[in-house]
């Protein structure tokens, strides 16, 4: 990492010094020095020239991370004109959220619904298509899921826009209306690529559950059948479901380079792309951090949620 750093300052540095028409040498020798120069005081001043695991190293990157002080954009700026690496990615990351937490969500509605249904009655017709499409639609790439959409419902029918980016300023009032409009299509790409595999993964949960004791105990009792998939079967096969939820979530917004390039999404997901296509260092490490801890949350709330829904791993008064 501290090499590719060292590069990046190398590159900021000579690109700065070409970029000033005042700056005149009288030779290539001392154009060549005074870059050198420039580069060990920036190398110094940005603490490269010490260890990684230095205390003082140690400590500056933490606080640096604490207040997401990324430094500044080689290339790339933000909406607003602002090369700050924060503001880039905060400018980004809602619409990330935005697309990305809305397909989840409509994934894990019609996947949990479409599984514990065909989890009840294995080997029926509605069992055979879902297991089917799961297998089909997590066997294409998103991208080419996503390219197939755009030439079908922006070129043949026209009824969105082949980029996703909305052409009017974000400081228009109608932007939001626009973005949800431009957000559809990748929206439903996304769904149709993903509620497949999850209603299979709900499924083979459901088949599980359905098996035990207490499910056979309950229909005898003669509680209906959708009553006992829906409250009582699903709730004891939530923990996994919500672990995988999470991570999938978190996941999402990892994989969302492929995707918001494939659109021109307006999220972090495309300024990543961007990023690594320039070698814009900051942004691209900056960006790396926040989905990072995106992932370590998303882990530490399916932790919480996992005690919630299985009392066997709760821990406290009642083993003591």
């Amino acid at each position: 990492m501290d090499a590719i750093l060292k590069k990046g300052v190398a590159i900021d540095i000579t690109t700065e010094i070409n970029a000033n028409p005042d700056m005149h040498f009288s030779s290539a020798g001392e154009r060549q020095i005074f870059i050198q120069t420039q580069i060990d005081q920036r190398t110094k001043i940005l603490g490269l020239d010490e260890p990684w695991y230095s205390p003082q190293r140690i400590g500056l990157t933490m606080y640096k991370i604490l207040f997401l002080d990324f430094g500044h954009a080689t290339f790339l700026i933000s909406d607003s004109g602002s090369s700050d690496v924060k503001e880039i990615i905060l400018e980004k990351l809602p619409k990330t959220i935005l697309l990305f937490t809305t397909a989840t969500i409509i994934i894990s509605v019609i996947g949990i619904f479409l599984g514990a249904l065909a989890g009840s009655k294995v080997g029926s017709k509605i069992d055979r298509i879902t297991s089917s499409f799961a297998i089909i639609s997590s066997s294409f790439p998103v991208w080419w899921i996503g390219i197939l959409m755009i030439f079908v419902f922006a070129f043949v029918y026209q009824i969105f826009p082949a980029r996703a980016t909305p052409l009017i300023p974000s400081s228009d009032p109608n932007y939001i209306v626009s973005l949800l409009y431009h957000m559809t299509l990748p929206l439903i790409t996304i769904v149709i690529i993903g509620f497949g595999s999850w209603a299979y993964l709900v499924r083979n949960f459901m088949v599980g559950v359905m098996q035990e004791d207490f499910i056979v105990a309950k229909r005898i009792i003669g509680i209906s059948k959708r009553k006992i998939i829906y409250t009582h079967a699903l709730k004891n096969a939530a923990p996994p479901i919500v672990t995988i939820l999470a991570l999938s979530l978190s996941g999402s917004l990892g994989g969302a380079i492929i995707t918001e390039a494939v659109f021109d999404w307006p999220g972090i997901g495309r300024l990543y792309f961007e990023a690594i296509s320039v070698m814009d260092l900051p942004v691209i490490i900056g960006a790396t951090y926040m989905l990072t801890v995106f992932f370590l949350i998303s882990i530490f709330v399916a932790d919480l949620l996992y005690g919630y829904f299985d009392p066997r791993i709760r821990t406290g008064a009642d083993s003591s």
